[in-house]
């Protein structure tokens, strides 16, 4: 029987997917840890840039301890310019050490936060709208839990279209097979499948 608290049980799954999202850039060129796999821009450096971004947000500026308040301001956050999409991929000029080691210290910091509130700790979230800005500190867990979540999926998907690599985390492969081959068989069946139901 698990004697972990439920904190414990939130914050044990987002830095699971913390660590697995950044795992998802190593051994990659500077091109494909930046380069756009889907119509909308999808990138595997840009997923970490975002993420950054959101766990600074929620974490810091929403309970009063706002990142760049004591730290160099990023362009791209306090900023953003004419670009809406700024903090989704990454200028040439911005390093993938600098993003990740931003993302490494929004955890740093988002660590505090949690040490120094319960999960019911209101915090207040300066860009939703008034109305609802209040809000807990556990109800803002869930939601950057689940969105870092949802983006490692995008990471798993980018990765395996860049070099074919695949798995949850490292060391961890929960995947049913290694085997180039059984995943071609395996393939083939899915599409074979798919043209019977639509009468191919």
């Amino acid at each position: 029987m698990s004697t972990s608290t439920p904190k414990e049980d939130l914050l044990e799954y987002l830095q699971a997917a913390r660590d697995a999202l950044v795992w998802k850039l190593e051994g990659l060129s500077e091109y494909d840890a930046r380069r756009p796999l889907t119509p909308t821009g999808t990138n595997l450096l840009g997923l970490v840039k975002h993420l950054a971004g959101v766990e600074l947000g929620y974490f810091g500026d929403s309970f009063d301890r706002p990142y760049f308040r004591e730290n160099p301001p990023a362009w791209w956050y306090t900023q953003g310019g004419d670009d809406p999409h700024a903090d989704m991929w990454a200028t040439a000029d911005e390093s993938r050490e600098e993003i990740v080691a931003l993302y490494r210290a929004a955890w740093t910091h988002a660590d505090k936060t949690f040490a120094l509130h319960d999960l019911d700790a209101i915090g207040q979230v300066p860009w939703w709208p008034e109305h609802r800005r209040a809000t807990t500190l556990h109800h803002l867990v869930v939601r950057v839990l689940t969105d870092t979540h949802r983006h490692a999926g995008h990471a798993d998907i980018v990765r395996e279209l860049i070099d074919g690599s695949a798995g949850w985390a490292e060391g961890k492969s929960d995947l049913a097979t290694t085997e180039a081959e059984a995943w071609l068989a395996h393939r083939e069946r899915v599409e074979a499948a798919a043209k019977a139901a639509d009468g191919q």
